[in-house]
């Protein structure tokens, strides 16, 4: 009984530490007095003010739709890339991939950035039709959001059983159907979390985007980032505040999706006692 109050007294702490400069960031969000130092009056003007902002209107879309495409065309990869893990014969060899994977998870973000901005500088040296913007920054967070997919969706793998898969190719499906209707079902919960995942550090993500944007294009951390520097404006503060929201819509969303962990089928079939249904 001791343990489960302390346990919970710690976990209230760590939350609280957590949250409070969030909910210090969001309070002064409606300060009109323009500071946060002294709370002065109620006011939407700061949000008002970012709406009225063009330009910040579309980073943040630039920046929505640089996270949407990177996640997904990282949540593909990923996915193949740890079937293709999972599925290698050779010890040696799916240990030597899955260390490979796992470098970039480990690696200081400013070595990942510089390393970016010397390939892509080279590539432009070669090719001067291209230059740094937002393909640049899109093939970045494409690049380090596979290994989180691929980490995501290999538990899942782990836990499949293989005579689904044996069994429907003894009834006669092609490695395509197996795939299709075996394996990725079986998976999709991974899958869905590696996206979420993906596209959560592609939204955020500030270090490696900074070293391979370009001067025609930028994202919402890096401009809040340079806009910050200019000193403290309350505007900040509302967009912060919006994106926050955002992302409490997608761990909401993400719950309702991943609450059920095996697709409806594969669970009746389990709960029949019948291994795979014949594939048509």
């Amino acid at each position: 009984m001791k343990r489960n109050i302390w346990s919970r007294l710690y976990l209230t702490v760590v939350f609280i530490l957590l949250y409070t400069p969030i909910l210090y960031l969001v309070f002064y969000s409606f300060n009109e007095g323009g500071t946060m130092n002294h709370f002065t009056g109620f006011t939407w003007d700061n949000y008002t003010a970012v709406f009225e902002d063009t330009r910040l209107l579309i980073i943040v879309l630039d920046t929505f739709m640089l996270a949407f495409l990177a996640a997904l065309l990282a949540t593909i990869i990923g996915t193949f890339g740890a079937m293709g893990i999972y599925y290698t014969k050779k010890r040696r060899l799916r240990n030597t991939f899955l260390s490979l994977n796992n470098i970039l998870l480990v690696s200081p973000d400013v070595i990942i950035g510089a390393s970016f901005l010397i390939f892509f500088t080279t590539i432009g040296t070669l090719f001067r039709n291209f230059s740094l913007g937002f393909y640049s920054v899109l093939f970045s967070h494409v690049a380090f959001s596979i290994p989180i997919v691929v980490l995501m969706v290999l538990p899942k793998l782990q836990e499949m059983n293989d005579s689904m898969v044996d069994a429907a190719l003894d009834l006669g499906a092609n490695y395509f159907q197996v795939i299709q209707r075996i394996i990725l079902p079986f998976l999709s919960p991974g899958i869905v979390a590696g996206y979420f995942m993906a596209f959560t550090y592609s939204l955020d993500d500030f270090a490696v985007t900074f070293f391979v944007t370009g001067n025609g294009f930028s994202t919402l951390s890096v401009e809040i980032y340079s806009r910050a520097r200019q000193g403290i404006s309350l505007e900040i503060n509302a967009l912060s505040t919006l994106v926050f929201l955002f992302s409490m819509l997608l761990v909401v969303g993400y719950y309702f999706i991943s609450k059920d962990n095996l697709p409806k089928k594969l669970k009746r079939g389990r709960q029949s006692g019948r291994g795979v249904a014949p594939i048509r």
